[in-house]
């Protein structure tokens, strides 16, 4: 069982905006299709802020992630997912208002864009619950339980998916390595954590068909400039 801390983890000087905009309904693309299934469990995915800022700290549409003005980042909340059978999962499934403006500042500092919450609430919260505040509330809540390796450490060595896996888990009572999967780019560089958790939130064994980066596989740690 993961230990419950504030979930404030990973973000630094973090301070919401006094107002805070009110971001328009994420559209489904139309690619995309609606599907409504039964819930097998779910994934927390955790992105490494450090490494999607690193080209991004001039680019407007990230400025209260990357600019450095509203706090800087090390993990932050990328989303709480429902998953399916097999490849399949739940996804947009039902239309949505805006986000209130209390539900974006109080969650801010665990997901610092407003794009990120309109388009988690559509594309997956709305499978999982009728409220908005309750969806980023057991996201807040799960999010917050997560303990952290030494990134900066990690990041001056070399390094392998199963190492960090391993550092990771250790940082976790009750988390095992083969409980989560790596996002890593064609660079090497480190995207993303992604627990995974059975119906009961608690973490489990990825399913075999999910898609794990391979233990031997090197991985980079970006850190900023």
């Amino acid at each position: 069982m993961l230990p419950t801390v504030p979930a404030i983890a990973q973000s630094y000087q973090c301070r919401a905006p006094s107002k805070v905009p009110s971001p328009a309904p994420a559209r489904k693309p139309v690619d995309e299709p609606r599907r409504t299934m039964e819930i097998t469990g779910y994934t927390l995915a955790m992105s490494w802020s450090p490494e999607f800022c690193r080209l991004r700290k001039d680019d407007r549409r990230h400025k209260t992630q990357c600019s450095g003005d509203d706090g800087s980042f090390g993990f932050i909340l990328h989303g709480l997912w429902p998953d399916g059978q097999g490849l399949s999962y739940p996804q947009w499934c039902r239309a949505t208002k805006p986000l209130p403006p209390a539900v974006v500042k109080r969650n801010f500092c665990m997901m610092p864009s407003v794009r990120l919450m309109a388009r988690e609430w559509a594309k997956h919260g709305t499978c999982m619950t009728r409220n908005p505040g309750t969806y980023f509330r057991v996201s807040r809540i799960m999010f917050g339980a997560v303990q952290y390796p030494d990134m900066d450490r990690l990041s001056r060595k070399p390094l392998t998916a199963g190492e960090f896996r391993v550092a990771f888990a250790s940082a976790n009572d009750g988390l095992e390595p083969d409980m989560m999967r790596l996002k890593v780019n064609r660079r090497g560089w480190l995207e993303d954590v992604r627990l995974c958790l059975g119906k009961s939130f608690r973490p489990r064994r990825c399913p075999g068909h999910m898609k794990a980066v391979q233990d031997n596989k090197p991985v980079k740690i970006w850190r900023g400039a």
